[in-house]
């Protein structure tokens, strides 16, 4: 039986492969220390909830992809360009942006489409903007993702059977 383990812990091998990513966490973001700069940029799992077949399992698993968009200090507007500004937060974009397409990728296609994952067609990536004690932008995906479910085990627990 594929278990919760399997989905997320498959998604969290994934995002650790990618080099632009530096941490993974997992649960509900705001007890992630966003202060700590160190563990940016970040790819943080949180599941929505999980939903049952007669022979599987679908898991909403939402994926944010985030980093810090670092400005510049200078004041002098003749070198601040009008499109980009003073901050690389195009190339954050950019950047995390490949992050959740290199996951969809992978689901769909790649390796972890070889562990039985199917995965939802119609996958969008959000724009993420929060101000914390940084200023951190990025995407959100929802991954919709279905595994096989025929464990029998438990519904004969206890020597009970079905109700």
């Amino acid at each position: 039986m594929t278990s919760f383990y399997d989905v997320i812990n498959s998604i969290k091998t994934y995002l650790q492969g990618n080099n632009s990513v530096s941490t993974v966490t997992f649960g509900d973001l705001l007890e992630v220390d966003l202060n700590k700069q160190t563990i940016f940029p970040l790819s943080h799992l949180t599941v929505r909830d999980v939903s049952f077949s007669d022979h599987t399992m679908t898991f909403t698993v939402n994926v944010m992809a985030l980093d810090i968009v670092e400005e510049t200090k200078e004041n002098n507007k003749e070198q601040i360009e009008p499109f980009y500004g003073n901050n690389n937060k195009q190339d954050v974009l950019n950047t995390q942006l490949m992050v959740l397409n290199g996951l969809q990728s992978s689901l769909r296609r790649g390796g972890l489409f070889q562990q039985d994952f199917i995965v939802d067609n119609n996958l969008t990536a959000s724009l993420v903007e929060e101000r914390f004690e940084n200023l951190l932008v990025g995407w959100e995906m929802d991954v919709t993702v279905e595994v096989p479910n025929n464990s029998i085990s438990d519904i004969n627990a206890n020597g009970h059977g079905c109700l």
